[in-house]
């Protein structure tokens, strides 16, 4: 079984594990949180970020988009 497909067994993941399943950037996983598009809790003394699989996933899915959607570029 791969590491990627351990984290996603487990409920709460961090943002190096989004990093790595998106394969993007740590800046880019830590502005989705902040920007709400990505839901997340905080927790633990120091505030660290956890995002539950359902939320990526759900994520994931408003991604998508249809070639007969127009796309938003921000």
């Amino acid at each position: 079984m791969s590491s990627q497909a351990r984290v996603l067994e487990r409920r709460f993941i961090t943002l190096e594990d989004v990093r790595d399943v998106l394969s993007i950037s740590a800046a880019q996983a830590y502005a989705l949180v902040r920007s709400g598009e990505l839901r997340a809790i905080r927790v633990g003394g120091r505030g660290q970020w956890r995002i539950e699989n359902a939320e990526l996933e759900a994520y994931i899915l408003r991604s998508y988009h249809s070639p007969d959607t127009p796309r938003r570029f921000a």
